[in-house]
């Protein structure tokens, strides 16, 4: 019962805290210069006053702004998240069809990231002044140091000029057309320097949280207690120091869900990549405001997901909050 009751709390919490995160994206986006029929007039090279107009009542653009708000609302609580002005195409499909390649790339980002920036941060905490440490460092800095696109156009510039192995736009091969085997190779092909870009800034994150957490607990009481019973020093490493320093990284890879998101936009732009990112960044420009809130409901969504998520892993890794 309790369990129930937790979860339900939390649901609730997360119930508000998206109706608040539309409702003020929907203000701010109203609140933005430029407007949708003006964006649509200059595509078209122009139009007539009474176009505008027509275009205007049709979106509910000349209603006041909390009259338009209500609408939305009322909308999107019966799971109308209304119709795109510019892809002319319902947002919840248009958001679907996009979906899985954004969810592709930033959850291997986050694999990648997470992986071997603590293989390397437990290397590093293993011998802290010897050279392979310094060198993680010296690293770990540069990787966190490097902008998203930055990182992304040298790639482009490696593998498009310098070394041509891999390719780098799109997300498939329009040539390619063998069945899932091949389609599968195809997709992790050009996946392969998006989700390293998007995951060299992480990579940096968790490799220097992982040294500084794992120094921590291996100067605790515990480990020094657990080497003077005798116990194999591989042991103390890994059973009793490991476990306890990824506490922190668990805590970490739930608040960077959202930041490795809005990194997502940054990369499937520089790559085009055809997943949300490149569709929020397509939707800025036009002005599509149905889209846009479209993209930060399922953006706020994911993110709650996420934590929700590293709640339960971090009562797995830990007995203590289980217990309480």
């Amino acid at each position: 019962m309790a369990l129930i009751l937790f979860a339900a709390r939390r649901l609730f919490y997360a119930a508000i805290l998206v109706i608040g995160v539309l409702v003020l994206s929907f203000l701010l986006i109203r609140l933005a210069p430029g407007d949708p029929v003006d964006t649509l007039a200059g595509q078209m090279g122009g139009m007539t006053e009474e176009i505008r107009a027509g275009l205007r009542s049709e979106y509910g653009l000349d209603q006041p702004t909390l009259v338009q708000l209500g609408i939305y609302l009322e909308r999107f609580a019966s799971g109308n998240l209304g119709y795109s002005y510019f892809f002319n195409l319902p947002v919840l499909s248009l958001i679907l069809q996009r979906l899985p390649a954004t969810l592709l790339l930033v959850l291997t980002a986050l694999v990648v990231a997470v992986l071997s920036g603590t293989t390397l941060g437990v290397l590093a905490s293993r011998r802290p002044n010897g050279l392979l440490s310094q060198f993680i460092t010296v690293v770990s800095v540069i990787g966190y140091s490097a902008p998203v696109f930055w990182t992304g156009m040298l790639l482009i510039i490696l593998f498009a000029s310098v070394i041509p192995i891999l390719p780098v736009s799109g997300m498939t091969a329009a040539a390619v057309s063998g069945g899932w085997l091949l389609d599968s190779v195809d997709v992790a092909h050009h996946l392969v320097l998006p989700a390293v870009s998007l995951a060299v800034v992480y990579l940096a994150q968790y490799s220097r949280l992982t040294r500084a957490s794992m120094l921590d607990v291996l100067g605790s009481d515990y480990v020094r207690t657990a080497r003077a019973k005798g116990l194999e020093e591989r042991k103390v490493f890994f059973k009793h120091a490991f476990r306890n320093a990824m506490l922190p990284i668990i805590t970490i890879v739930g608040l960077q869900f959202g930041n490795l998101l809005a990194g997502a936009i940054v990369v499937e732009t520089v790559f085009n990549w055809p997943g949300l990112g490149r569709l929020a960044f397509d939707s800025v420009l036009r002005r599509d405001y149905p889209t846009l809130l479209g993209l930060l409901f399922f953006s706020s969504l994911l993110v709650i997901v996420a934590n929700q998520l590293v709640d339960v892993c971090y009562r797995l890794a830990d007995p203590r909050i289980k217990a309480s």
